[in-house]
């Protein structure tokens, strides 16, 4: 049994040793490059300027007039009255004559908002596709032997490609 398994193991040791790697090279018949369609997106801004109408207002409203009115005139109101139930209706009455004078005082010293044009430039980002032709590789017929052979490569060969070739026996 170990003879069988020793002779199995040389057998097998001498038939990979015998085998061998050569590189030659072939005739190249045809070389055609091989394209592929390819859509790009590439972002395109458009950017434009706008008058925009701006409102100012060039004091602002204080409600401390309207404040101070409603309660002098409610403290009038109230110093009126004869008793306390008088006081109150006058506090209330006065109060309220108070703050309607108060707000007029306020709009009379309003001045009108101050407007002007202010140019603001706007911008959008759009999307713009096109179609571009991306070289793949070359399609390359080789004749080698007297038989031809066909091979998708990244480059150009020539003239001339490279062919790696093992050489086993075959038992």
């Amino acid at each position: 049994m170990l003879a069988i398994a020793l002779s199995a193991g040389f057998w097998l040791s001498s038939s990979v040793a015998s085998a061998q790697t050569q590189y030659v090279y072939a005739d190249v018949i045809d070389t055609r490059p091989v394209y592929q369609s390819v859509t790009i997106s590439e972002p395109l801004e458009t950017c434009w300027n706008e008058q925009v109408l701006v409102k100012e207002d060039r004091h602002g409203q204080s409600r401390t007039p309207v404040l101070i009115s409603t309660i002098v005139g409610g403290a009038i109101g109230n110093a009126l009255g004869t008793n306390k139930s008088s006081q109150r209706v006058g506090a209330v009455v006065g109060a309220v004559l108070g703050h309607s004078v108060g707000r007029d005082i306020v709009k009379a010293n309003h001045k009108p908002q101050h407007a002007r044009y202010q140019t603001v430039q706007h911008c959008e980002v759009t999307e713009s596709y096109r179609d571009e032709e991306r070289l793949t590789g070359y399609q390359v017929r080789y004749r080698y032997n007297g038989e031809e052979y066909t091979v998708h490569t990244d480059h150009d060969p020539g003239r001339k490609i490279r062919l790696r070739v093992d050489v086993a026996p075959v038992f």
